[in-house]
This record gives C-alpha cells, structure tokens and sequence, in this order.
C-alpha cells in the first residue's frame, strides 16, 4: 500500500510539474465576468429598441452609446479627444445595377452580385471565355474591351482537393487582377454554388439597397478596374447559349485543356449610383498600464457592436436581426473584460501593459471601421502587441450541435499566422484556466470560408500585429431574425470570454511581447 500511495503522490507532482500554475490574482478577476452581467449587456443590445445595430442607423448610434457609457462607468479613459468615439468618415453609395446577357435580363441578388467598383458605367461588349483564368488561357487573349466570362473556382490540381466555393480564394483574387490588367470592360465570376446562397434572399441585399465604403480623400483617383459580377450558371449558361453547348459543358472541358474562346453573343450594363455621407463612429476605452517601462505598449481587445439591421424581406413577420450572437455576444465579452480589469484596476492589481478596448462600427460592411482605425491609429501600432478579437462567442455552431463537447469548445484563429509566441500562450492560457477544445479548423489563410480574412482582427494582422480571432461558427440563424437572445448560452459566452481574458492577463503583464517570427499571409485586398 505504502508504494502504491508514494506512485500516485509522484505521479500527481509530475502532472502538476508539466502544467502551468494558475495564478490567483488572475483567476480572482477572470471570475468577475459572470452570466449575470453578461445577460444584462446582451439583452439590451440586442434588443429590437436598437433595430439590428446597422452601420450609420440609429440602432447603432444607441449602440454607440451605451458602449461608451460603459467604458465611462468602468473608469476607462476616453482617449480621441476627450471622447470616447473615433469618427469613421463613410458614403452610402445607392446602386441600380442592371444586367443583361444575350438579350435576358437577371436580377441583383437574385442571380448576380455586384462586387463594384461602382462608378458610374454602361456596357455592351462581346463575351470571352477564359476557362480558370489560368496565365495560359489569358496570355495571348485579347480581353480589352470585352466582357470576360471566368470560372470563379480553383482549378483541381493532382493530389489536392480544390476549392470550389464561390468565396473567392488568394489564388482567384490574383487571377481577377490579371484579368483586370488586360483591360476587360466586365468580368461574369461564374460559380454554380452562387445559386443556393441567393436562394435565400430572393433578390434582396441583406445588407440593404445601398453599400457603405470609407470615404475617399478628393486627391485619390477613382477605381478604373473592370468591374467584377459573381454570377450563377443560369447566367453563365445565357452567357454560353451561342456555342450550342452549356456552361457545364465548357467547364468540363476546361478542366483538361485550355478554352479561350470568343463567343458571338453580347452582355450589357448599366451601373449609377447616388453617394452621400454617413456617420458612424469607433467606440474607444483605454486603461493606462502600470508599469513605466511597459505602458507605452498597447494590448487591444476588439469587437464589432454593428450588425444587419432591419429585415428588408416583404411578409416578415419578424423585423428585426438582432445580432445577439453575430456580434452582440463579442460586444458583451469586451465589456465583461474590461470590467475584470477594471475592477484589478481598482484594487492595485492593474496590467502592466496599456490595454485598449476597441468596439468596431462598419465589420459587416466590409470590416471599415477596423479599417480606419489600423489606417489612422490613435496608439502607434508598432507599439501594439497584440489584438485579441471576439466575434460570435454565444452560440454552438452547426458542425458542434449534437457533439459531447458542444458546450466546451471555441474555434481558434490565427494565433500562429504571425507569432508562435502568441499561440502558446493562448494554448496555456487555456490548459491553465478554461480547458476548452480550442478548434484550429478553420486557421488556415487558405480555409475556403475565409474566416482568417471577415472579422476586425485582419486589418491587424495586415500591419503585422498578431491576433487571435475567437469565434463558435456558422449556425442556422447567421444573419438572419433568429440570432436572438433567447437562443445564447450564457455560460458558454462567459467561458469564451474568459479565455480571451486570461490570455490578455498573460500578455498584459508577461516581460516581453510576443515576437512577430512568421511571415504574414498577404492576399489580395
């Protein structure tokens, strides 16, 4: 018995050995960020008074506000001028886009989308088909002036799977700008996956009639690219009808030998549009670090407090997108955690290392508040060691619904793109506190979702500043009138929030800043 009893007490000590020690101080304050609060912030959030939080709205100006009246309540500084909001300059730009392929005419979001540039332009040219747009099918092409006709997929290669969602991957964005290069009047993206996305909203933009962009300084030139259509094969087929073959028919040929071909049929457009100003603000809240030799440097947590906005879709009966997952979940996480360290504050226990709370306007619009601010820092970001970014921490995804680890479990992004230092010290941040299942499925720069590249922490992670993106993934209600409050795990929030703040606990006080060690993945904007 006595052997036995001594076994287990070394085997007890090498474990604990190998495992970091927690650190009280930091459990003390992780635990302040509880279901209670957490329930609070979101239920108000997302509440139909803010009518789904739409960039440049009123939901999202009350939105704003609240945050801003948090970060004052938590004794937080208000760091633009007194103030706690970054003015993001945008312009609404309203589009009327009309397509016409071989004499029929197709519907915006319905069977095409407009990816712009939006100036004002119409089109009437012959089709070209380029097959995967590949350097052999455009080289000797003459596309200038005409309308390119592209398959919007990656061409399988042997011994890899390809990508063949209509998201457009690294490799297909350099492709468009080849293809632009050689001066087309009109790139047709064809994707047949296109057609079941925009099933779904029956030629309505989710996003609404008009598209938001940051405003550009008068000196800047006007985008003259080829403006770029993501259409479905029932476009592609229009397109096609002249050589007495499908759309199908050309891909598949296509896979095995090159198919530039001219096709006697014609496309026209016609895109206006009308711009006006639009007002949105970042909302900011800055702690100061303790330490005098470290306070220079800047920890950010970030979120995006917008979402969809008001349902445009005639009949609904349900008005309002919400937003309590996408992102009011991420919007309570940072507000539970700068309460955790304020209240470290407070007490004498404040981070060494300056953190900054950053709520983004604009992400669904295309990430354009993140965006302004990495353009226009108000703390250099050569002194920002890292952003720890929330966006959509309340729910469990589609691909965990059912699994025994549903409820414990966080999708990890991007960690490791641009420091292994930051990825271990998310790793023992969580082995030490949470002991979640941290998913690296979808942290990879060539993910065909694209993940790494549609929330706030990109436009870090483009001026070299690490990042980790937590989020729970895709699930029946994304975008859409059911992302309700009533549908949030609380607990599972709380957890989630946790990790991100015992991660910055750790990186807020830690000697050194991660070390940027990995190169960047640099795609096409």
């Amino acid at each position: 018995m006595k052997k036995l009893s001594l076994w287990i007490t070394g085997l007890a000590f090498s474990a604990t050995a190998c495992a970091q020690q927690q650190n009280p101080t930091a459990l003390k304050y992780g635990n302040v960020i509880n279901v209670t609060d957490a329930k609070k912030h979101l239920s108000i959030l997302a509440s139909d008074e803010f009518e789904g939080r739409e960039t440049g709205k009123p939901g999202a100006e009350k939105a704003a506000n609240y945050i801003a009246a948090e970060f004052k309540r938590l004794g937080l500084q208000a760091p633009v001028n007194g103030t706690y909001f970054l003015d993001v300059p945008l312009t609404q730009s309203s589009l009327n886009v009309d397509l016409n392929v071989n004499g029929q005419a197709f519907t915006n979001w319905k069977e095409f989308v407009f990816q712009g540039p939006a100036a004002d332009t119409k089109i009437n040219a012959e089709v070209v088909f380029v097959g995967f747009g590949t350097a052999e099918e455009i080289a000797d092409a003459d596309l200038t002036g005409k309308v390119v006709l592209w398959i919007n997929e990656d061409k399988p290669q042997d011994g890899k799977t390809a990508n063949t969602g209509y998201r457009m991957s690294t490799a297909r964005q350099a492709i468009v700008k080849a293809i632009q290069a050689k001066k087309p009047a009109l790139i047709l993206a064809a994707n047949d996956g296109l057609a079941k996305v925009l099933a779904r909203f029956n030629g309505v933009n989710p996003s609404g009639s008009a598209s938001l962009s940051l405003k550009k300084a008068d000196k800047e030139t006007a985008n003259t690219n080829a403006p770029v259509f993501m259409v479905t094969g029932a476009v592609a087929d229009a397109a096609v009808k002249a050589t007495g073959k499908t759309y199908a028919d050309l891909r598949a040929a296509a896979l095995t030998a090159k198919q530039t071909q001219v096709i006697k049929t014609t496309a026209s457009v016609s895109v206006t549009s009308a711009d006006k100003d639009v007002k949105a603000v970042d909302v900011l809240g800055f702690m100061p670090g303790s330490d005098p030799k470290l306070k220079n440097e800047v920890l950010v947590f970030s979120a995006h407090y917008d979402h969809i906005g008001l349902v445009t879709k005639p009949g609904a009966t349900d008005k309002v997108n919400n937003g309590a997952d996408d992102d009011g979940s991420g919007t309570t996480g940072i507000l539970e955690i700068a309460r955790a360290f304020s209240q470290a504050k407070k007490d004498g226990k404040g981070p060494r290392r300056s953190i900054l709370f950053l709520g983004n306007v604009g992400e669904e619009k295309g990430l354009l508040g993140s965006e302004w601010y990495t353009d226009h820092p108000v703390y250099p970001l050569a002194n920002t060691i890292a952003d720890l970014n929330i966006d959509m921490i309340g729910r469990v995804g589609e691909e965990y619904i059912g699994k025994p680890d549903s409820a414990n479990y966080v999708y990890s992004i991007g960690s490791a793109m641009l420091s292994t230092d930051l990825h271990k010290i998310g790793e023992e941040a969580n082995n030490t506190y949470t002991k979640m299942k941290l998913d690296y499925k979808y942290d990879d720069p060539n993910d065909p979702n694209r993940f790494y590249y549609r929330s706030d922490h990109y436009n870090f992670a483009r001026y070299g500043v690490p990042i980790i993106f937590y989020f729970n993934g895709v699930h029946a209600d994304y975008h859409a009138p059911g992302d309700e409050v009533s549908k949030i795990n609380f607990p599972l929030l709380v957890k989630r929030a946790q990790l991100a703040f015992f991660t910055g606990w750790e990186l807020a006080n830690r000697d050194a800043r991660p070390v940027v060690d990995v190169k960047p993945a640099t795609p096409a904007k």
